[in-house]
């Protein structure tokens, strides 16, 4: 593949071919990070005119797979994902390998990048295949194996869990009865105990299968052996004179170990005769016995002393410490909702579940489903803050919450995330803190009402009870601060009744009377909830404030110089720019924005632009540059315009200066789809030739609004 042959980012211009993408998105559990990038990534390609495939691994398995055919055709592959990912088939493509949440926050940039992206070069993937291209320096990298390995093992391990949790809570609910000394008592030789007993195995097969696919991830196929072996050697603690073993901790580390010994393994000269035989006989052989052995004569003993003393001390954990364990557990589980601080907390409780310690894992699972229906809660209760797309997307958010899918609250934490995470957090910490006090527990690694449904919730009352409250507090926190962050935004009281003025849709809000109008309603939109921005208002029919302090403000139409709703108005449009390089252009341009009074920080706005430059030119070819800058140097979305008429090198990839200058700038809280909205408009239109000619012949700024305002 050969960058300039590229056709530029923003869709194809006459005589060239589409650019052409492909992507892989997957998840540990593969549930909705997976498939919310997916969609992302596919909104996006489509808003720029660019051709995408996306290959999902979610949790039921590979989903749209990349065929040769797909992969010889393609420009570029983007790999958004927090576990291990066959590369080996992308050999001589251009690949940019990110963590999955990147997919879902920053589609836009990561199409731009993936056309600078070194070419893979072969392997597999995880220890022998390029690492994301964002870790800076040797120690991020490292880090970013580490963490994939350790999900891609989590991601193997997950199903087992489930399986032998949910056997053991159906046998013990369906066939067990009390017994005089306490606890439920399954007859022997019965169909229940049989039930139970195959559950018990799933139980004891989790440990080795973590082990091992953390090993795979690192050292590919002839790890998975070692790492199996090794996992099972940790978890009998027989072996090396421990009563417990060393549970999913040893077998963490076993998974690491035989990772990297395999890997150190393979960087061994051998004859050529032998080499065929290394993967399939010598490296197992080698790193299973060197392991094992390390293991139960040297770090077993140490790894099962730590880890009977965690479990002893969080088995005894009452009052206070359960109430303030399970307070930190809900605020890991909701500050990134399936990030790798939810993951950590996570997999504690999980890995505890085969111990007897079913009470982590109850407080994890009372905190799980608290983001995505408190969000969808404060939907329902202040239905004047939300757009009727965002009310959908609260509806979705509560179907995902009664499934214990924490993720349905990322579109609302992705556009309003000064408000919405500590919502979340304080409302998990409220949950995961009742549930603690309580003794709540969970049989199976998941949370939210369907585990209790199932049967694998003990203290089941005190579960909802939690659930509820920590519900409520994020539901409340969030409509507050949300309120206070828009009345705050545009100058209103901050005191109303609810439902009242200020609101999404209310007097002196967007689309209410007297406020501005909604910018570019439904261009890019997507019915999926997923891909809703919770930030970007739209116009819809509005009853009138109720009890509202403030006088309501009569409606008032679009002023007759103002194109896209206000963004661009006949104050940020330049018929003739003195500057004669790129970044005087973007320096004139900022102070054309300044104009507005909305830009509290030019020299900002300028960097900002600067540093986008730097990432790969914004020049779009056929004589078109759209710098742009997310930032909160400006106070509101502006959109300026301004022509060259000698042309200015912008890095067009088909050698052209730029004549035609837009410059998009928003703030941080309302980037994400309105950024990719008023790009996607602007290029898509620009695409059209006779719209560029009218633009280039309007002979002042009133006949250059004029032709601005067939963007639509």
């Amino acid at each position: 593949m050969t960058s300039p042959a590229d056709p530029p980012i923003g869709g194809p211009s006459s005589g060239q071919r589409r650019l052409k993408l492909l992507a892989v998105t997957a998840c540990p559990t593969g549930i909705a990070h997976t498939y919310m990038a997916a969609e992302k990534l596919s909104q996006a390609a489509e808003s720029l005119g660019i051709d995408m495939k996306v290959e999902t691994q979610g949790s039921i398995g590979a989903e749209n797979v990349l065929s040769d055919n797909d992969v010889r055709e393609a420009d570029g592959i983007i790999i958004a994902a927090d576990k291990d990912v066959d590369r080996s088939r992308f050999a001589g493509k251009r690949v940019l390998s990110v963590g999955v949440s990147e997919g879902i926050s920053r589609p836009e940039q990561l199409i731009e990048q993936v056309r600078s992206a070194p070419v893979h070069g072969g392997g597999a993937g995880g220890g022998s295949a390029e690492q994301s291209s964002g870790a800076g320096g040797g120690g991020g990298r490292e880090r970013s194996v580490a963490y994939k390995a350790l999900m891609n093992g989590v991601s193997y391990m997950i199903p087992f869990v489930v399986v032998g949790g949910l056997l053991i809570a159906i046998s013990l609910s369906l066939g067990g009865h009390t017994d005089p000394k306490g606890g439920l008592v399954i007859p022997d030789d019965s169909f229940w105990m049989h039930v139970n007993q195959i559950g018990t195995i799933g139980f004891t097969l989790m440990v080795p299968i973590l082990s091992g696919y953390i090993a795979y991830a690192i050292g590919d196929r002839p790890a998975l052996v070692p790492g199996m072996i090794g996992g099972w050697i940790a978890n009998t603690g027989e072996l090396y004179d421990s009563k417990a073993g060393a549970g999913f901790i040893g077998a963490i580390v076993t998974g690491f170990l035989a990772g990297y010994l395999v890997l150190w393994i393979k960087k061994v000269k051998v004859p050529k005769f032998v080499q065929p035989i290394m993967p399939i006989i010598v490296i197992p052989i080698i790193a299973t016995s060197a392991l094992g052995l390390f293991f139960i004569y040297v770090i077993g003993k140490p790894i099962s002393w730590v880890f009977e003393h965690l479990t002893s001390w969080l088995s005894g954990m009452t009052g206070t410490s359960a109430i303030l364990l399970g307070a930190i557990l809900g605020l890991m589980i909701a500050f990134d909702m399936g990030g790798p601080v939810n993951k950590t907390a996570f997999l504690f409780g999980a890995g505890l579940i085969a111990t007897g310690n079913q009470t982590v894992m109850g407080m994890c699972a009372a905190a799980i489903p608290v983001m995505p229906l408190g969000q969808g809660l404060a939907t329902l209760l202040r239905k004047r803050l939300y757009t009727e797309q965002e009310r959908e997307t609260g509806l979705a958010s509560l179907f995902m919450g009664f499934f214990g899918i924490s993720e349905g609250a990322i579109p609302f934490a992705a556009a309003r995330p000064a408000q919405v995470i500590p919502a979340n957090m304080l409302g998990g910490a409220v949950a995961g803190a009742i549930a603690g006090m309580a003794s709540v527990k969970d049989a199976v690694p998941h949370g939210g009402p369907i585990v209790a449904v199932l049967g694998a919730v003990g203290g089941v009352p005190m579960f909802f009870v939690a659930l509820a409250i920590g519900s409520v507090v994020t539901a409340l926190t969030t409509v507050t601060l949300v309120d206070l962050s828009e009345r705050k935004r545009r100058g209103a009281p901050l005191v109303d009744a609810p439902g009242g003025s200020g609101g999404f849709g209310g007097p002196g809000g967007p689309g209410g009377p007297g406020g501005p109008e909604p910018v570019l309603a439904g261009a890019g939109a997507t019915a999926s909830g997923a891909a809703v921005a919770a930030g970007s208002p739209r116009k819809e029919p509005t009853a009138p404030a109720v009890a509202s302090p403030a006088p309501e403000q009569p409606e008032q139409p679009e002023q007759p110089g103002e194109v896209l709703s206000g963004y661009l108005t006949r104050q940020t449009v330049k018929v003739q720019l003195a500057a004669g390089d790129k970044e005087a252009a973007i320096r004139e341009m900022a102070a054309l924005l300044a104009a507005t009074g909305k830009v509290n920080d030019v020299e900002e706005l300028v960097q900002t632009a600067l540093r986008r430059e730097a990432q790969g030119t914004t020049g779009l070819g056929e004589e078109i540059a759209i710098p742009h800058a997310k930032t909160d140097a400006v106070d509101s979305p502006l959109v300026g315009f301004a022509r060259s008429s000698e042309g200015i090198e912008w890095g067009a990839l088909d050698g052209t200066k730029a004549k035609l200058i837009f410059m998009i700038s928003v703030p941080e809280a309302a980037a994400g789809d309105e950024h990719l909205r008023i790009l996607a408009l602007l290029s898509r239109k620009l695409m059209d030739t006779g719209f560029r000619e009218r633009l280039v012949a309007a002979p002042d700024d009133a006949a250059i609004l004029d032709v601005l305002r067939e963007v639509r």
